[in-house]
């Protein structure tokens, strides 16, 4: 379900010269690779919403932009990271805050330069300079150098990213083209009225700026130069003189090669019908522009491959054109007809496994440019890299989350890529950038899209050659609560690779600096506050990592109280409930604002899905939802509104009705297809079994409507078990989200019961000192535990309310003896207990016995212990239990 566009992340098309391709096989990581332990990162900020370019300034202060048009900045020597601006946007689509770079003087003028989407009727997007004083941006001091007309009708493609070298300013733009129903083909529909959907009016057009990548010389008055060398002549007589590199889809991340000047970005491609060299011509790819040039895109894919010319009336495929002398004769073009000829891309890959580059991985794509490391530009750098990685160019992935080194010959050809870093495990890497230092800056965009996510943050990675660098890590008690609080920090899982280094720890909680490995310090007044600890070593070394803790709103407290047993469900026994919220900060109307959900999973052991709540539709559906979100789905489809595909909920709402629609959509999700909504192709996902794409298919059918909202408290008649075996269970949460308070934003807690069925396999014990048997004597394959003397096995928080009596399902194949019911361990009080008459005999049958006792009665949750015992056994084996039964 990923499109070819990846949302706002997608990036470009566009690269060089058919050399590249000599050595086109990735090479495994060389053996003199320096040691990963070396580097050490640190979390300098987290919890950005959508951080999408950052800016390294000379004294190590970063300025973040977010897309909702937040400008934070990261303040070193506070260690703490704080918000100076909101910019007025146009966040829509992929529109937003996407650009910020510093004037390479920005250390005498205090300039910041900003790309972002207008706020308000009018379709541009502004590259408006900035002062940048005393951690304050200067409004007034605004200067717009481009104004870009855009169209806000269709999705997708911003890009937005700004990079300086040698005070020439780079700004990628995306193609702004129609990413819809392009039938299996590119964006080239030249019918009237449909210019929206054609890329030859954009990325292949000499005279529009979008799908590009744009060179000016910025001036001190706040307009800027045309430099010499840009693809067009500076009369505009052939195209806008401002661009370098045309034919890119969203040229999403840029760098410049410091001393090549080489230009190098990442593109992510179509999702098409069109038959490849590898698999479909959907690349995403790596380029590099040693000069000015047309890199393909909408024509071009890969090495030049070509896309058919497509009839949208007709549905007719013509010829490919010629990469030597491409010509766009769309009506929709407004520049030359006869372009450039057309660069193949350096790297590209498609969704399956690459034969090229098979370290690239599979599946969802979203390739990225980061930049060229030289050691000798870092000679005096205190984190410089290892000479190692001299030349190589950095490229990441902000879908498949890795970072590749990419070796170049001295001529900036392909050799080989490794990985570097596996053990970082950046969550969608959306920037990387070296600061004079010679440490590696990342933004980290988080787990979820178009949102504010815990994971995503600033990080900070070192390299030391000599003494490394203690790594800080910081676990607290609580993070959220009412005033006054006290809260509770832990230094003790940071760690340091040098063995006998010797650790101190210093904390900065607001405004008090305090020592040790665990402290303990009470908040009075609301407000969000900064927790910096700095990790020091005796040689000078030190590492840092920061939270937050917000005081004035307290989390709810909910709990589901009810007379039954919590464990278990039985025939005909009804489930009574009451649901209770208590907020210190919500005074009124709380019981509206519960949202309850209960269902039955008829099939599995573990429900952790289901209790971490489900957001949609049915708690059946909860561990099929978060495979949904681990997918690429999210590319095509929202749940509510119609985005690349049709909303989820209106795929539900067409087909939940209609007989065989679960099967009959499994089998889309896995082959693809197109037409029923449209001529955009929905790609397939062959890797995806059977039995998920059935899951999937039922998740989605399962959203049709609402179900009725449920009362905080009443009886449930427990009967959807009947007949569905004794595996599922029944699931009853219950969420309740604040207000907010004192500048805190709404907190959310939950409550849940899991009923599961009263017979419990004996090999699903949580504790024990027993193996797990299979096939025992006379009796075929049965799963049980085999009891020995001294032997136990434990379940744990079991409620024992209204439970009468325990029945065991044992075969004495052994000297027989004691099965013990103990309370809390294997020592604790007696519940009960079942004598097993043994039997040695190798000639007999043996057959399974169900024995029962009765317990003493014990009203709560207790782990319970069952102990086999019989001191005179002279052998290791006393019995074999398969199953036990709870009765009531």
């Amino acid at each position: 379900m990923k499109t070819f566009l990846l949302t706002l992340f997608a990036a470009a098309t566009c690269l060089s010269l058919s050399a590249f391709f000599t050595k086109p096989i990735a090479k495994a990581p060389a053996n003199d690779a320096p040691d990963s332990t070396r580097f050490t990162h640190m979390t300098l900020a987290q919890g950005l919403d959508e951080p999408m370019e950052m800016a390294i300034l000379p004294n190590l202060d970063v300025v973040i932009v977010e897309r909702k048009g937040d400008v934070k900045l990261y303040v070193a020597k506070e260690k703490q990271i704080k918000t100076i601006a909101h910019i007025n946007v146009y966040s829509g689509i992929e529109d937003g805050l996407l650009g910020v770079a510093a004037d390479p003087d920005f250390g005498k003028n205090h300039w910041i330069y900003l790309y972002y989407g207008v706020a308000g009727d009018k379709n541009v997007s502004h590259l408006a300079r900035y002062d940048l004083v005393d951690q304050k941006l200067n409004f007034d001091s605004k200067k717009v150098l481009l104004e870009i007309p855009t169209q806000r009708t269709y999705c997708c493609h911003s890009a937005g990213y700004l990079t300086f070298s040698d005070g020439l300013l780079y700004l990628s733009t995306g193609d702004n083209t129609n990413a819809e129903e392009i039938e299996g083909h590119n964006p080239t529909d030249e019918r009237p009225g449909r210019q929206l959907s054609d890329d030859q009016g954009t990325t292949a057009n000499s005279k529009d700026f979008r799908g590009k990548i744009l060179r000016i010389k910025p001036l001190p008055d706040g307009t800027y130069a045309i430099p010499e060398g840009n693809l067009f002549p500076k009369d505009g007589s052939l195209g806008f003189p401002e661009i370098y590199v045309m034919g890119c889809r969203n040229p999403f991340r840029v760098s410049v090669d410091p001393k090549t000047k080489f230009v190098y970005w990442g593109d992510v491609g179509p999702d098409t019908n069109v038959p490849a060299e590898e698999g479909f011509l959907s690349y995403d790819e790596i380029n590099q522009a040693r000069k000015p040039g047309f890199f393909g895109y909408p024509y071009f894919l890969g090495n030049n491959e070509g896309f058919p010319k497509y009839d949208f009336e007709t549905k007719k495929e013509g010829p490919k054109q010629d990469p030597l002398h491409p010509i766009n004769n769309s009506p929709n073009n407004t520049g030359i007809k006869e372009l450039p000829p057309a660069q193949p891309a350096m790297i590209w890959y498609g969704k399956g496994e690459s034969k090229r580059w098979p370290m690239v991985g599979k599946g969802a794509a979203s390739a990225m440019a980061g930049p060229v490391y030289y050691s000798d530009m870092y000679r005096n750098a205190k984190y410089k890299l290892p000479e190692y990685y001299n030349g190589k160019l950095f490229i990441y992935e902000w879908i498949r989350k890795w970072i590749m080194a990419v070796t170049l010959d001295k001529d900036g050809n392909y050799v080989s890529m490794e990985p570097f870093l596996p053990h970082l495990k950046v969550i969608a890497p959306m920037d990387m950038q070296i600061a004079h230092d010679g440490a590696i800056y990342m933004l980290a965009y988080g787990t979820n899209w178009f949102a504010k996510n815990t994971d995503a943050g600033l990080i900070r990675v070192e390299y030391s050659e000599g003494n490394r660098n203690p790594i800080a890590d910081i676990k607290v008690d609580k993070t959220v609560g009412a005033a006054p609080l006290t809260v509770n920090l832990s230094a003790s899982s940071s760690r340091d690779y040098d063995q006998n280094d010797k650790l101190t720890y210093h904390w900065q909680v607001a405004d008090k600096t305090l020592t040790g490995t665990k402290i303990s310090h009470t908040i009075t007044k609301p407000g969000i506050y900064n927790v910096a600890l700095t990790v020091s070593d005796q040689a000078g070394g030190s590492g840092v990592a920061t939270t937050q803790i917000k005081v004035g709103n307290t989390p709810p407290d909910v709990t589901i109280s009810t007379t039954s047993n919590r464990s278990f469900y039985w025939d005909n026994v009804p489930f009574d409930y009451k649901v209770i919220v208590k907020d210190a900060e919500d005074k009124s109307q709380v019981e509206k604002n519960i949202k309850l959900a209960f269902d039955y999973l008829p099939i599995g052991k573990d429900f952790a899905a289901a209790l971490s709540g489900a957001s949609h539709g049915s708690l059946r559906y909860a561990a099929t939802q978060t495979f949904y979100a681990s997918l690429d789905c999210k590319s095509c489809h929202t749940m509510d509104t119609k985005s690349i595909g049709p909303a989820l909920k209106e795929i539900s709402k067409r087909y939940a009705a209609q007989t065989g629609a679960a099967e009959q959509l499994a089998q889309k999700i896995i082959k693809g297809g197109s037409g029923n909504w449209g001529s955009y192709p929905m790609p397939p996902h062959p890797d995806l079994t059977a039995a998920q794409s059935r899951d999937l298919a039922g998740y989605i059918l399962s959203l049709t409507g609402e179900k009725p909202q449920m009362a905080t408290q009443g009886n449930i008649n427990l009967t959807e078990h009947i007949g569905q075996g004794n595996t599922g269970a029944y699931v009853l949460t219950a969420d309740y989200t604040d207000k907010g308070a004192n500048g805190i934003e709404p907190l959310k807690s939950s409550a849940a019961i899991v009923l599961k069925n009263p017979l419990v396999q004996l090999e699903d014990f949580e504790k024990g000192n027993v193996s797990v048997s299979i096939g025992t004597k006379n009796n075929g394959f049965v799963t049980s535990v085999p009891a020995g003397n001294g032997k136990f096995v434990s379940f744990t928080n079991i409620d024992l309310n209204q439970i009468k009596r325990l029945k065991f399902r044992v075969v004495g194949d052994g000297d027989g003896g004691t099965l013990e019911i103990r309370e809390s361990g294997v020592d604790g009080n007696l519940l009960g207990s079942v004598n097993v008459k043994g039997n040695s005999s190798q000639d007999i049958k043996i057959d399974w016995k169900e024995l029962a006792t009765d317990i003493k009665p014990v009203n709560r949750a207790t782990d319970i212990y069952l102990v086999f015992k019989n001191p005179d056994s002279t052998k290791k084996l006393l019995f074999y239990i398969d199953w036990m039964y709870f009765e009531r």
